[in-house]
């Protein structure tokens, strides 16, 4: 009999360790599976039993209550005040639309044999079976876009490289996730990290690459080490190394560790870092796809966007195309943080609303307060008020709105937020997180914090509020990269959104 207790970091934060301590040390004969997070992170831990009838959910449940539900006779699905019935038909999941998250809290994150059960290696396969050009209309067809925030059509990228004329080429997985409020990289890694080695071998054999590297925050150690077990395990499976299961195809994979470095998330300086050099951001041109990695063409994908290609090749194109609105397609895994009741991931397709995402998924606000804003896409995202809930969540939607999608980070507000105090965060963190290769970003930021303190000050209020946009215009206009550019929307959407909070000394 299998029991299921998640060996996800937010999991393990709350006490999952302890549940399976105390599961074991009643009955030892249990076969104790440390699987991923299911996403639903207010049930943490989340304990799940294999049945004749499925497998039967309770939670959240604590060492404390683990001996309640031996007493309740939970490995046979007996009723208990945590019980949820079957996992898979709890609303909240049943709901969603799991793609690159299908896995994910289903499967042991470390057996090949449960990975290939639940349709893995499918898509390998399949591209093993096409030709470089087959595998990338495939995926361009498909409607792929990066998941990383900038929403670059994947099959593009790919065709780019593979055009490219080169002995070496490299598959580059930006595992940096240091958006405030996301934690999808972490918690796929975690919960299912073949899907993503299997989706850098199908990118490696469409471009011709033989290396891969996964940049891994080094906040994460717990993905680390899964990651490092499941690349290991696949090398010994002969996935990895000079022949991918038997093929002509040669592909590793390594990781590289970053040093806690906010801007290393850009592509190049990311690149800058692997190569061990300090992270500052390269002048385009030459694009990474023509010039990257050590001066060799480059694909530079997040993990989500990877770990997804493995269905489309798998499913085909259309039916990832067939879900989603407008240039948007496929699913979105939207990450709900912050001040929020039912916190954790949620996958849908593109076009669902801001408000369905926050009131039925979300369930409002934790403090049970009102709700005043919501920020989208990470510290340098948007603030969104509530007269906008209606916007769709997809990428044009979201930029005819002045925001953007970016990671998928979803950070929620209650009424005691002031958000001239958010826009001073987000000036602040630039100044702290540039790599000061150029002077808007590097001391516009230290100006922008200035300048809004003496608003919140009520110093000069009108006119530091123009000095501010101003400032926000050459920021925008002339910074190397997207840290200084994007910076002042996070502050002028709170001075549009949000007027009253910047009033000074008369609010």
């Amino acid at each position: 009999m299998r029991v299921f207790v998640p060996g996800d970091s937010a999991a393990v934060s709350i006490g999952a360790n302890d549940v399976a301590a105390a599961i074991t040390r009643i009955d030892p004969s249990l076969v104790i599976v440390r699987n991923g997070s299911r996403g639903a992170l207010w049930l943490e831990t989340l304990v799940e039993v294999e049945t004749d009838n499925g497998r039967i959910a309770y939670g959240p449940v604590t060492a404390e209550s683990v001996q309640s539900l031996f007493d309740a006779d939970f490995l046979h699905g007996g009723s208990h005040p945590l019980a949820l019935g079957k996992t898979d038909e709890i609303k909240w999941l049943a709901s969603q639309e799991r793609v690159t998250f299908a896995r994910v809290g289903v499967i042991d994150p470390l057996s090949i044999q449960d990975y290939r059960q639940h349709g893995g290696l499918v898509g390998l396969t399949a591209a093993l079976a096409q030709s470089s050009d087959s595998i990338i209309n495939e995926v361009t067809e498909s409607g792929l876009r990066g998941r990383g925030g900038a929403g670059f059509p994947a099959g593009i990228k790919w065709k780019t490289v593979a055009q490219t004329t080169s002995v070496q080429k490299y598959i580059c997985c930006n595992a940096d996730e240091g958006d405030s409020g996301t934690f999808a990289d972490r918690m796929l890694i975690e919960g299912d990290p073949f899907t993503l080695i299997e989706g850098m071998t199908i990118a490696a054999i469409a471009v011709g690459a033989s290396q891969g590297i996964v940049y891994l925050r080094s906040e994460y150690p717990h993905a680390i080490e899964i990651l490092q077990k499941a690349i290991e395990i696949a090398r010994a499976s002969d996935w990895l190394g000079n022949s991918v299961l038997g093929s002509v195809h040669a592909f590793d994979i390594q990781i590289r560790i970053g040093a806690g470095s906010y801007v290393c998330g850009e592509e190049t300086a990311m690149l800058e870092s692997i190569e061990g050099k300090r992270g500052v951001v390269r002048a385009k041109p030459p694009l990474p796809a023509i010039e990257g990695l050590f001066g060799q063409p480059t694909v530079i994908n997040n993990v989500l966007t990877l770990s997804t290609v493995p269905m489309v090749l798998a499913q085909g194109a259309a039916a990832y195309k067939a879900r989603g609105v407008g240039r948007s397609l496929g699913t979105q895994v939207f990450q709900l943080g912050g001040n929020i009741a039912r916190g954790g991931i949620i996958e849908k397709s593109f076009g669902i609303t801001l408000r369905e995402l926050i009131e039925t998924y979300g369930g409002g606000t934790l403090s049970s307060r009102p709700l005043r804003a919501v920020q989208i896409g990470g510290p340098l995202g948007a603030y969104f008020s509530t007269e906008q809930f209606e916007t769709s969540m997809d990428y044009e939607s979201l930029i005819a709105a002045g925001g953007m999608l970016g990671h998928g980070g979803v950070v929620v507000f209650d009424d005691t937020v002031d958000l001239a105090v958010q826009a001073k965060f987000a000036m602040e963190f630039c100044a702290l997180e540039s790599c000061g290769k150029c002077t808007p970003c590097r001391i516009g930021s230290t100006r922008g914090a200035e300048t809004i303190d003496l608003i919140i000050q009520g110093v000069r209020v009108d006119e530091n509020k123009k000095l501010l946009l101003d400032l926000c215009e050459v920021m925008t206009d002339g910074s190397l990269c997207a840290m200084g550019g994007l910076t002042p929307m996070p502050v002028k959407s709170a001075m549009v959104n949000f007027p009253s909070d910047f009033l000074g000394a008369t609010k």
